[in-house]
């Protein structure tokens, strides 16, 4: 494919039908080569860069957020472009801008638990999927704290292919619950994923995708942060 980005996207074309407001989603984003660049940067990072979870490894960049405030870091430049990328979207309003990058990496049998973003971000969540692809689920929050509402059948999901973008707001952002079902495949269900008419080609009910490495570029707004950045 041509690796020269695209300047000019019209965001309102990739709006997702058929799901509450709001998703959008984007194939073919970053480029071919924008994939290997972010694979290999991230592989590459200090071992103390990654914090390890029981069913996965993550990477904070900008800062750690907390609900005191995040003290803000310097963003190194090669990932600093595709925030870049994504703030001349222009989804962010009130000149709000991409200063915090959470990278999630998921081999093949590992997911996440139904959860939703919260109130330490500006409600618009961007995600870059680069290696591998994965389906991502979507719940109806209950009036509940109740752990059982994260266990529920999903409704709905999006198939999120590599170098694609999904941006996520309003009623998806605070109403309901996503996650990723540990797994080593994904069956293609055409009724089910709403997201299939833009993807980047033609699936087939019932295709049979196998997942390898994924990482995931969750790219968002702290609004409480220091103004005081440090450098990594």
């Amino acid at each position: 494919m041509d690796d020269k980005l695209i300047d000019t996207i019209d965001v309102s074309s990739k709006c997702i039908s058929q799901t509450p407001p709001s998703a959008y989603y984007i194939s073919n984003f970053i480029t071919d080569n924008d994939e290997k660049e972010i694979i290999k940067y991230v592989n590459n990072a200090p071992q103390p860069k990654w914090t390890q979870l029981s069913h996965r490894r993550l990477q904070n960049w900008g800062g750690i957020p907390h609900p005191k405030g995040m003290i803000a870091e310097e963003i190194p430049q090669w990932l600093q472009k595709y925030m870049n990328k994504i703030k001349d979207l222009n989804i962010f309003k009130n000149n709000t801008q991409p200063n915090h990058v959470l990278i999630n990496e998921y081999l093949p049998n590992q997911g996440i638990m139904g959860h939703s973003d919260g109130p330490l971000f500006h409600p618009i969540v961007t995600t870059i999927t680069c290696g591998s692809h994965t389906l991502l689920e979507f719940t109806k929050r209950l009036d509940t704290n109740d752990d059982k509402e994260r266990n529920l059948k999903s409704e709905f999901s999006f198939l999120l292919e590599p170098k694609s973008l999904l941006i996520l707001q309003d009623d998806l952002y605070h109403n309901y619950l996503h996650s990723i079902e540990e797994r080593d495949h994904d069956i293609i269900d055409t009724d089910k994923i709403k997201n299939i008419n833009l993807c980047s080609r033609q699936y087939n009910d019932g295709e049979i995708l196998n997942r390898g490495t994924r990482l995931s570029l969750t790219i968002r707004h702290v609004p409480k942060t220091s103004k005081l950045k440090l450098k990594f």
